[in-house]
């Protein structure tokens, strides 16, 4: 059967709103209806709908967060917060229904046919299950019905029970936005399918997949399948053999997260090596365990790329702060110390789609004992600074310097070099340094008034003199003094480089032009060369976005 044959099973997605912030609000002891956001990298990725009734949104800067809602309450990222807080959701709905996989911290997953069955159907199921995990657990959550993972994720962001066999239906309204759930990383194909015109998800659908895989390569296949109400992947997954689950007996019993963390390392490598033997990966990870009091303990975790070592291990850490760490602060952790703990690839796809490598992650990189060395040493820096603490720098897609590398967490998966041709993207060189807050600056014209930009993107007047805070900007050498501002004279400049992209979203970037400039040199300090940006609707209108060597 061909994978545009194949009907998904009819899944129920459970779905905390806000998950992230939920955790880091309900460990600070925060109230719920304080506005609260949760970053990454100075950036946005979760808020609560408070934060949101006041204008702040997935993406902003935090400086752009806090001018719009100056209380708002900021925490950092952490996966193990989370996770470890989302057991007690995913317990709650595994007394009603068995098969459940956490997605990830916030989503769960189960089959609907065997539970809607039992329930007397899919409503009184859907009743049934949101007032328990409300009770039990103390968590506002949404559920949805329909056919495969994605489109039950989004029918449960809405709390919709789609009707059998329509889940390609539900879709095609969707705009396309929605492909861009978190841990996908599909922000730059669904910007790029709206400039192309393509608004909906049925609008995307409706592209022969010929084209597609042409066009936005595998990744943009992937997405052209879920936006048809196709699975991920096409159905030739198999059930792997007994003999691959790894089983490892604990003496003397774990019952400390730092002793199952370590354990963990050694066995999640010794899981891997196993389906590596075999040419497999695992995409669903069941974790088992066994008490010394004879309790049986067990959870699964569904992963949307196939899990490195690191990422078994991180899991199984998850798991154990959940049943160790808040279990026994619920007061139904398990009695006694784990004694027994059992790996199971639940689910396999073919070894080639995980390709190891040190730097790029791609199938072009070496895997050698250093190289393996070094990941070593880069994941135990991370474990001591935390998640965020490495990064790895990536060239991109982007008009201006700064969009056009970014900084990917040590661990996670690498996008796709970004080939796009980008207009009116600024020529090279690149500046040397490039700000993420960028300072100030003034720049005058000969007549000493301020220069504009005019609505077909030039200036105003030729640039005569530019005042900027050297604090800042940090350019040439030495700096000035607390709150003085370095004058000098423009011997020459370029530009400019206007752009428009995004000019249709209100809380978008607005029209932005680029211009560079050679400053003249003092008596204290060499000539400098900057790279200025002028911002429509902004203040201050000129800033400092770069400095040339």
């Amino acid at each position: 059967m061909s994978g545009s044959e194949y009907v998904p099973a009819r899944m129920l997605v459970l779905w905390c709103p806000d998950w992230p912030v939920v955790a880091a609000a309900s460990e600070a002891g925060l109230p719920v209806d304080e506005p609260a956001a949760v970053l990454v990298a100075n950036r946005v990725v979760a808020c609560s709908a408070v934060a949101r009734a006041v204008g702040v949104r997935r993406g902003m800067r935090r400086r752009e967060a806090q001018f719009r809602c100056p209380e708002l309450a900021v925490f950092a990222d952490d996966p193990d917060r989370d996770a470890r807080l989302f057991e007690a959701v995913a317990m709650a709905v595994e007394d009603l229904v068995v098969g459940v996989e956490v997605v990830r911290p916030g989503v769960v997953s189960v089959p609907v046919a065997g539970a809607s069955r039992y329930f007397g159907g899919e409503h009184p199921l859907l009743e049934r299950l949101v007032d328990h995990v409300s009770a039990s657990a103390g968590a506002e959550c949404q559920v949805g019905i329909a056919e495969g993972l994605f489109a039950a994720t989004l029918a449960a962001h809405r709390s919709m029970l789609v009707p059998e066999g329509a889940a390609a239906e539900f879709l095609a309204a969707l705009d396309v936005g929605e492909l861009d759930q978190p841990g996908t990383d599909r922000g730059g194909l669904v910007d790029l399918l709206r400039r192309l015109g393509i608004r909906t998800l049925g609008d995307f659908a409706a592209l022969a997949e010929r084209d597609v895989l042409a066009r936005f390569g595998a990744e943009g296949l992937i997405a052209h399948r879920l936006a048809g109400g196709r699975d991920e992947r096409p159905p030739d997954r198999r059930r792997p053999a007994p003999d691959l689950a790894v089983t490892q007996q604990c003496d003397p019993p774990l019952d400390r997260v730092d002793a199952a963390a370590f354990l963990a390392r050694t066995v999640a490598h010794r899981f891997h090596a196993g389906l590596a033997s075999r040419g497999l990966a695992c995409t669903r990870l069941g974790i088992r365990a066994t008490t010394g009091a004879g309790e049986e303990l067990g959870r699964s975790w569904r992963c949307a790329e196939p899990l490195t070592p690191d990422g078994i291990a991180d899991r199984v850490r998850w798991q154990f702060e959940g049943w160790l760490t808040q279990g026994r602060r619920r007061g139904d952790g398990p009695t006694a110390g784990v004694t027994e703990l059992r790996l199971e690839p639940e689910e396999t796809v073919e070894g080639s789609a995980l390709q190891l490598g040190l730097w790029a992650g791609g199938s072009g990189a070496e895997h050698t004992p250093e190289a393996d060395k070094a990941a070593r040493a880069l994941v135990h820096v991370q474990g001591l600074l935390g998640p965020d603490g490495v990064h790895t720098a990536v060239l991109g897609g982007g008009r201006g310097p700064a969009e056009q590398v970014r900084l990917v967490p040590w661990g996670d998966r690498l996008p796709d070099e970004d080939r796009r041709p980008w207009p009116e993207r600024l020529p090279g060189p690149s500046p040397a340094t490039v700000f993420p807050e960028p300072p100030s600056a003034t720049v005058l014209g000969a007549d000493g008034t301020e220069i504009g930009v005019t609505e077909r993107n030039r200036l105003s007047a030729r640039p005569a003199t530019v005042a900027f805070d050297p604090d800042g900007a940090g350019a040439g050498g030495a700096r000035a003094g607390r709150g003085e501002h370095d004058v000098r004279d423009v011997h020459d400049w370029a530009g400019p480089w206007p752009v428009t992209a995004r000019w249709w979203d209100p809380d978008g970037p607005g029209r932005r032009v680029r211009v560079q400039v050679v400053l003249g040199e003092t008596a204290e300090r060499p000539p400098a060369a900057l790279l200025l940006c002028w911002q429509d609707g902004k203040y201050p209108k000129w800033t400092v976005e770069g400095v040339y060597d």
